[in-house]
């Protein structure tokens, strides 16, 4: 069923970019979400003529996680807007190296490290976040390593706190781990350095701190950097409006370099 839901998004994909001549915007979800956390924008990237695909991200390593990413950026033709929210950011500045269809990287509340970084020494490098002591219990993982999850009672103020109260609670139920080594994994290929970037986060982010996010982001010489008003960890969700909009200027810009 999975197989047959990504191949039909491939085939519309396609089928829209030769009808309408606009980029496959490819969203990577984060840690502690799922390809639902894109729903809001979904809707409106495609309302506007966009094909999409929200890539399921394994939250298992960022080399491994990039390559599942790099392949289904191999098996489009058409150019890429290539998306990451979160630890999705390490992902796609991996993902992204060596391919020559991605035309701009849009990092929501992500990570985009530089070589040699990892999502936790990110995370930690100016004060303001508050992740750790949400944490749960590690479980632990067959073969060694730990996954990690957001403790359900603290999630929304964590991680959603600008988000309705019933779905806050489905998401942090529904929420996917991440691995303990992901998050301490070094960057090796930062396609920011190459690719035209554009940057939005929220200015109350407990997880990546607004001051992280605005180093990340000036470090990257960001083509546009959108900082919202009261946003949590996931301005995705709460604020797909905004998010959308800062796409579909990545996409404008992508169009004009190919055209």
């Amino acid at each position: 069923m999975i197989g047959l839901a990504v191949g039909a998004s491939l085939l519309a994909g396609s089928m829209a970019h030769a009808e309408d001549d606009k980029p496959t915007i490819v969203l990577v979800h984060g840690a502690f979400a799922d390809g639902s956390s894109w729903n809001g924008v979904i809707s409106r990237l495609e309302r506007d003529g966009y094909p999409v695909i929200a890539a399921a991200n394994p939250l298992r390593s960022v080399k491994g996680d990039a390559a599942s990413i790099a392949g289904i950026l191999s098996s489009l033709k058409a150019p890429v807007v290539l998306v990451g929210h979160s630890y999705g950011g390490s992902v796609i500045s991996e993902a992204a190296a060596g391919k020559p269809n991605v035309k701009a990287l849009v990092y929501v509340a992500a990570f985009a490290p530089d070589v040699g970084d990892t999502g936790a020494g990110l995370s930690g490098k100016f004060p303001g976040s508050t992740l750790g002591p949400t944490l749960g219990q590690p479980v632990p993982l067959e073969g060694g390593g730990n996954d990690l999850y957001i403790r359900q009672d603290k999630f929304r103020a964590q991680f959603a706190a600008d988000v309705p109260k019933d779905e806050a609670w489905r998401m942090a139920a529904t929420q996917r781990p991440i691995t303990e080594a992901a998050l301490n994994e070094p960057s090796t290929a930062p396609a920011w350095k190459t690719i035209p970037s554009w940057f939005v986060y929220g200015d109350r982010d407990k997880n990546i701190p607004p001051a992280v996010n605005a180093f990340m982001a000036e470090r990257a010489h960001s083509r546009g950097t959108t900082v919202i008003k009261g946003g949590s960890h996931v301005v995705m969700v709460s604020h797909p409006d905004t998010v959308t909009r800062v796409i579909e200027k990545a996409a404008e810009a992508a169009v004009s370099v190919t055209q």
